[in-house]
């Protein structure tokens, strides 16, 4: 259906009504769209005014705060000779979470739900388009720039989106949490929001060219967030500014509407410059059970009870940052007291314009009126203990509030602690604060699967070709049709145990191989088993440790299906013996039970042929082992 046939569908009128009406009504429901997503952005002013605090003191602009308005504003000194410093303890704190966090990456497969032969072709074809999808999309920086800005807000989001243009695909995007809009701030998951509001200013060209409509665009300063921008009229602010304003665009609201009884298929509104372009149903089946749902998916940093937004360590570190930059600001002022002094001077006694000009230098002859006390220097003879021992205090502060410690950040070690595996504690300790980061992560990862698998099955159509991964990490281009792809009855898992680092896997698995944990029932390990330590270790590549008996393997199972409908010859370079144990496993399952009498036999035939086939080929072999 058409955007044009949408709108009209949406606001047909009653018999009768001419084409005055069907616009007067996509004017108020355009109206309607505005003033709600005015309302929500009034009521949740306070929170992004927190976020772009959070923006300005990671990047070190810190001496800011939200004013009596509601806005950021500069923080003036008291004197005008007090220090300003910035000591930035809150940006390498963020560095080293992320760098912790990085290790966190979309390595999902998707696992069949029993051990039939069509829940395992069904489990490998999704794994396959899933690989695939996640690496053209380049999933793994959607991530990064999520977790980012998870980190930096607290919360951010996941756009999963269908690109109809050419054969189409799926696109993920990664948004910053001032774009999104739900109608309650108390309710905490995206599904169970009544509404969604999405708004971003769009270059006027891209609107034209998405929905057919002119607009005039305008410079929009509202959604330019930048840690280099003024903000509220000081310089090295994170916030909004004319100066970084987007040019020549306007403002796209999308208000997407969860499934209802007036809406059961629920309801896509776009305004653009105020403007209907687009009305209809939700686009994708992206829920359960084949539903219409969002394309959002939300991570968060920290979460918070009763909240659907979430918190950021930044948040807890702000206090502590602001009580360390007075801190040392103070400190070197008492520093430069003891070095440069504070002169007493009696009036008159002395030229007291030379002596601001040039101060005391060494060896400076200093006149004073006679009969006058002579000038004298006033200060302390050291540095107060309170001044180390406050710093210490606060430095532990960073450390609690932020859930990274010395050990992780600079390699420092404070503790008594000196043995490898007292040391390996702290920092498997460190790690698990982190936890809770990693599980919204990997939720959000695992969701973003789901929604990967429903848009592909939606919209792939028949005999889609995709370029996937076969054994060995080799490229292969493959033929799939969406009803091959099933994302209800499959479990999504991830790989992304942070705690786990590239080297203590191998180290695992080395120790495994040792103990003989690898090993089969006759002391050996098995071919397959070998090939799967090789790609874990990333040694896949090597040709000639792998062999050929997993692609034999491969193709046994994709006989077994060709044998439920149908005959299926044997060919001359089949390895037998790898063809007739993967065909007698799925003799053994629960689905080969339920085959009729007819399959039963083609297997039976088919295994005959094989072991028919594998003596002759030994017979052929000893003959010309006696020949030579």
């Amino acid at each position: 259906m058409s955007k044009e046939t949408q709108r009209a569908h949406a606001f047909a009128p009653p018999e009768g009504r001419d084409a005055d009406a069907r616009k007067r009504a996509e004017e108020r429901l355009a109206a309607e769209v505005c003033e709600e997503f005015e309302r929500r952005r009034a009521e949740r002013r306070f929170l992004e005014r927190g976020w772009e605090l959070n923006m300005n003191f990671l990047s070190g602009n810190q001496y800011c705060r939200i004013g009596p308005d509601g806005e950021i504003e500069q923080e003036e000194p008291r004197f005008y000779w007090q220090y300003r410093r910035v000591f930035n303890h809150i940006a390498p704190a963020i560095d080293t979470r992320l760098a912790k966090l990085a290790r966190v990456r979309p390595n999902m497969t998707v696992r069949a739900a029993t051990g039939e032969e069509g829940d395992l072709y069904t489990a490998k074809v999704c794994a396959s388009v899933l690989r695939s999808v996640c690496d053209e999309c380049a999933f793994g920086d959607a991530v990064s720039r999520a977790t980012m800005w998870s980190e930096t807000c607290g919360t951010s989001f996941y756009k999963v989106l269908w690109n109809g243009e050419g054969a189409g695909g799926v696109r993920i995007a990664a948004l910053p949490p001032f774009e999104i809009y739900p109608e309650n701030l108390g309710c905490e998951r995206v599904e169970d929001q009544p509404s969604i509001i999405h708004a971003k200013a769009v270059p006027v060209s891209e609107i034209f060219e998405r929905y057919g409509v002119k607009l005039a665009g305008r410079d929009i300063a509202e959604f330019s967030f930048s840690p280099y921008s003024e903000a509220a009229n000081f310089a090295g602010g994170a916030g909004r500014s004319a100066h970084n304003a987007l040019k020549n665009c306007e403002l796209v609201i999308e208000y997407y509407q969860k499934p209802c009884a007036d809406f059961p298929s629920g309801r896509l509104i776009v305004v653009a410059g105020g403007k209907l372009v687009h009305c209809g149903d939700l686009p994708y089946k992206n829920g359960e059970r084949g539903g219409r749902g969002y394309p959002f998916i939300k991570q968060c940093a920290l979460h918070l009870a009763g909240a659907f937004f979430g918190a950021s360590v930044i948040d807890r570190m702000i206090p502590v940052q602001r009580a360390y930059n007075a801190l040392k600001n103070r400190q070197h002022e008492f520093l430069n007291r003891l070095t440069m002094g504070v002169l007493a001077v009696e009036d008159g006694s002395v030229d007291t314009e030379e002596l601001l000009e040039e101060g005391l230098p060494p060896g400076k002859v200093l006149v004073y009126r006679q009969g006058a006390s002579a000038p004298k220097m006033l200060g302390a003879d050291a540095v107060p203990y309170d001044f180390r021992a406050e710093e210490e205090r606060l430095l532990d502060e960073f450390i609690l509030v932020s859930g990274v410690s010395e050990i992780s950040s600079s390699t420092r070690n404070r503790t008594n602690v000196t043995s490898a595996t007292g040391l390996q504690l702290l920092i498997d300790l460190d790690d698990t604060r982190l936890s809770v980061t990693v599980e919204s992560i990997r939720r959000a990862a695992i969701a973003a699967g789901k929604h990967i698998l429903r848009l592909m099955r939606q919209f792939a159509g028949e005999k889609r070709l995709m370029r996937m991964a076969g054994e060995g990490g080799k490229v292969k281009m493959y033929y799939f049709s969406a009803s091959d792809i099933s994302s209800d009855d499959v479990i999504f898992e991830a790989d992304s145990e942070n705690a786990d680092s590239p080297s203590q896997r191998r180290s695992l698995l080395y120790e495994l191989y040792r103990l003989g944990i690898l090993e089969d029932e006759n002391g050996k390990v098995p071919v397959q088993t070998k090939e799967k330590v090789l790609d874990a270790l990333g040694f896949g590549g090597l040709e000639q440790a792998r062999g050929v008996t997993a692609m034999h393997t491969n193709k046994a199972a994709e006989e077994n299906l060709l044998l439920m409908k149908g005959d299926a010859a044997p060919d001359w370079y089949d390895d037998d013996a790898a063809h007739i144990a993967e065909h007698t496993r799925f003799a053994l399952s629960d689905e080969f039970k339920r085959a009729d009498a007819g399959a039963k036999q083609r297997f039976t035939a088919h295994i005959r042929a094989h072991e028919s086939q594998k003596g002759e080929k030994a017979q052929v072999s000893q003959v010309q082992g006696d020949a030579e």
